[in-house]
């Protein structure tokens, strides 16, 4: 069986980009690159959205406010490419044009259940907010990892991670600093139905 990872990289304040930064906001170092470079084959889970920014990123679209991808972000652009990646959508239309990937329509939950049943593979999701929630309120995910950034985007952040999240309690499993300065945390989450102190009496 699968495991399914959600899989974010933030701003301090949990935003998952900011008007006018750069790609890992411009703070990735050589340890963190080192270790992204060193993660397992896995198989990403996308929505339309982010389908629509990263293949337009792998058509050469440069993020607007830059003339050009720098290295590191190529390179992620190139593995992603690579990569196996399943798009739930009821928008796009096949054939898909980025490489690797398969659309697949109707319900995302029961899809992704079905594929953590089928397969004994690595999967997690890369961006895509409201796909990540809805698993996470299924309780299709094993692990949660956040990677944050030294930055708080208080004027500029965009992509709220946790808006609409119900209550989670998170198990720490994991946890290192990269570059002295970008902190990984990794936890198993546990969807709860209500807080400590608001059980029903």
């Amino acid at each position: 069986m699968s495991e399914l990872l959600v899989d974010f990289i933030t701003s301090l304040d949990g935003c998952a980009s900011g008007e006018g930064w750069p790609g890992f906001w411009g703070l990735e170092g050589p340890e963190y690159l080192g270790w992204l470079g060193e993660q397992p084959k896995v198989t990403y889970l996308m929505g339309a959205n982010t389908y629509r920014l990263m293949s337009g990123f792998a058509a050469g679209e440069v993020p607007a406010g830059q003339d050009e991808f720098r290295p590191e972000e190529e390179t992620s652009v190139d593995e992603l490419t690579q990569a196996s990646k399943v798009v739930f959508s009821a928008s796009l239309e096949e054939p898909l044009s980025w490489a690797n990937s398969t659309l697949v329509r109707g319900n995302a939950v029961e899809a992704v259940r079905a594929l953590k049943s089928e397969d004994s593979g690595l999967l997690s999701t890369i961006g895509s907010l409201s796909l990540s929630r809805s698993l996470l309120r299924a309780g299709l995910v094993d692990r949660f990892r956040v990677v944050m950034f030294p930055v708080i985007t208080g004027a500029t952040g965009a992509e709220r991670i946790y808006d609409g999240y119900p209550d989670v309690a998170l198990e720490m499993i994991d946890h290192r600093t990269f570059d002295g300065r970008i902190q990984l945390v990794e936890y198993r989450p546990r969807v709860l139905e209500y807080p400590p102190l608001g059980a029903p009496g």
